[in-house]
Formats: C-alpha cells, sequence, structure tokens
C-alpha cells in the first residue's frame, strides 16, 4: 500500500515568503496549505489531516508561540517554528512550548526541506509504534507508545512533544547508561548541531518538569557533568 502524501500547512503573515515555501513543498510533492494567521488553524488540522506545521513566530493577532501550545495541548503533528536569526530566546521558549524543531531566517531552502522530511521520518516512526500498542513502565510510571503520552502513578496522562517522546524513549531504552548529548541527538534528529546547540538540554529539562508535576523530588534523569545523561528507574 502506497504511504499518503504528507500534508504540510505554512502559517506566514508575509505573502511572498508564505507563497515560496508553499511552492517549494508543493514542488517537492507535498499536500500544501497556506494561512496568513492563526485563525481557524486548530480546526484546519484537524478537518484537513495535517500532518506537519512550518509557522512564524511572529504572526499577528495569536503570535505563533502560543499557537505552538494550542496546537500541542491537542495534536501530535510535527511543528518547526521560523525565527529571526538573533531570536536565541525565542527559540527556546519555543522548544519549550513544544516545537520539535527551528529554522532561521534567511533560510537554506535545502536546509528546511532536510528538516521536514526528518521530523515527518520521526512523528511517522512514532504512528507505527503507536499501531503496535507497546508500553514502558518504570516506578508506577508509564511511557504509552500508542498515545505518545506519560502516565503518572496516580493514572495522570501528560502529552509529549516528539522530541520529548524520542528523548524520554532514547534514555528508558538505555536505563542505567548514560548517553552523552551527541548520542541522544544523533538518536532523535538527523541534522548537523553545534556544541553549543541547547536542543537536548531543554528537552531534558521539559521532561524533568513533567515528572517533577506529580512529584517535585523525582530525579529520574541525572546530569553526569562532562559525560551526559543517564536515566537510573528498571524499566519493564
Amino acid at each position: 500500500m502506497n504511504q499518503r502524501v504528507a500534508h504540510i500547512l505554512v502559517i506566514e503573515d508575509e505573502p511572498i515568503t508564505r507563497r515560496q515555501l508553499a511552492s517549494h513543498f508543493e514542488h517537492e510533492g507535498y499536500t500544501v496549505t497556506d494561512v496568513a494567521d492563526a485563525d481557524g488553524v486548530l480546526e484546519r488540522i484537524s478537518d484537513d489531516d495535517i500532518d506537519l506545521c512550518l509557522l512564524d513566530i511572529n504572526l499577528p493577532g495569536k503570535d505563533g508561540l502560543t499557537l505552538t501550545r494550542e496546537i500541542r495541548a491537542k495534536f501530535d503533528i510535527g511543528i518547526i517554528l521560523v525565527t529571526g536569526k538573533d531570536n536565541q530566546i525565542d527559540r527556546i521558549v519555543g522548544l519549550e512550548s513544544g516545537a520539535d524543531d527551528y529554522i532561521t531566517k534567511p533560510f537554506d531552502p535545502r536546509e528546511l526541506l532536510s528538516r521536514v522530511k526528518n521530523l515527518l521520518r520521526r512523528v511517522r516512526t512514532q504512528e507505527k509504534l503507536k499501531e503496535k500498542g507497546f508500553t514502558r513502565k518504570f516506578e508506577g510510571w508509564t511511557l504509552d507508545l500508542n498515545k505518545r503520552e506519560l502516565s503518572t502513578p496516580a493514572g495522570k496522562r501528560q502529552p509529549l512533544s516528539a522530541g520529548e517522546f524520542q528523548l524520554l524513549l532514547a534514555l528508558i531504552e538505555n536505563s542505567g547508561e548514560v548517553l552523552t548529548r551527541d548520542e541522544l541527538m544523533n538518536r532523535i534528529r538527523s541534522r548537523e548541531w553545534y556544541p553549543d546547540d541547547r536542543y537536548i538540554d531543554v528537552l531534558v529539562g521539559q521532561v524533568r518538569r513533567k515528572f517533577r508535576l506529580h512529584d517535585q523530588d523525582t530525579t529520574f534523569i541525572s546530569t553526569i557533568h562532562g559525560s551526559g545523561y543517564l536515566f537510573s528507574p528498571t524499566v519493564t
């Protein structure tokens, strides 16, 4: 059976950039919908079976960071933020809000295409895992690969972004072993990165916060200074 063509939603208020992005991805064989603002985006994602959103942080009206949080609260789709060259804080906040990746303006269309392909591959890999209905259990917690959810010992479910899910799964599947930032980055994404890239640290912080919402003293993920991160619980 042929795989369905991925549907990309471009959310960009600048008309020329919006059309350039839409045309570029249409030329690559994707189904593309493009809009100028956040109005009706959540309904469109649901109705049009969107696989990935490419959205500008600086949208008129509802900004891209707010929209990212709203999308992540309801959907498991891929999210790539488009940011200004020097807006490092926006990039970090964007990742903390649930975005999977970001790219800065002006961007190389080939790099953007590569990131889109990689993210779609990750999302679809997760969809295949969901179909198998696997779970991982540790210390009363459950990571549901079917729903990409983390459940507390009390049964409260917390959705995970694609990045959070891949990071936690990598740590869980290597419980008791120290994974370096390089190893974690290679396991969850396939793009060039640099020593000062904080993506892994941001994801670790996000996952830790989800654990600590249930128990402030939770220390499942330890920082091994000079080495990386260690997930200590026994997993079943």
